[in-house]
């Protein structure tokens, strides 16, 4: 699936956006992750407002900052409806993975925005905001305060 764009790059990629200078990817904040368990999932925790995932049933800080902010106000007000879930890939229809967004296909991945020096060119970035960022060649997550860049 491509959005932003006409196709994906390649038969590889189940989800793929366009490249743009100041949008990216806003991943789902959460509570409370206590009832969450399935491995690869990215959040951003609004307990201590830090962008986190989860490997091997344990949660990693990707924001390194301590110092992140989120407005909820936006989703405070709002009913949750626990059974909403978009499945993308070959068995979509069936897959029971939890989550909102779920990438169903297990040989394709992901390729997430890609913003040119994203502290720069993102003028108003949101919280639990996620991007590639084409300059430093890294992942760069936003916490609400400020941008952590991650590199292999």
């Amino acid at each position: 699936m491509a959005i932003g764009k006409q196709n994906v790059s390649n038969t590889a990629v189940s989800l793929e956006f366009a490249e743009t200078e100041n949008r990216g990817l806003l991943l789902p904040y959460v509570e409370s992750k206590n009832d969450i368990t399935e491995d690869g999932t990215i959040i951003f925790d609004t307990t201590d407002n830090k962008v986190k995932y989860l490997k091997n049933g344990s949660w990693f800080d990707l924001s390194v900052d301590a110092t992140g902010t989120a407005d909820l106000s936006i989703q405070t007000s709002k009913d949750e409806k626990m059974t909403a879930k978009t499945a993308i890939g070959v068995n979509g229809a069936t897959d029971t993975t939890n989550g909102i967004l779920v990438l169903t296909d297990i040989d394709k991945a992901m390729i997430l925005p890609k913003v040119a020096s994203p502290h720069l060119n993102i003028i108003k970035p949101s919280a639990g905001m996620m991007v590639y960022d084409t300059t430093k060649k890294q992942l760069a997550v936003y916490n609400g305060t400020v941008w952590s860049f991650w590199k292999p």
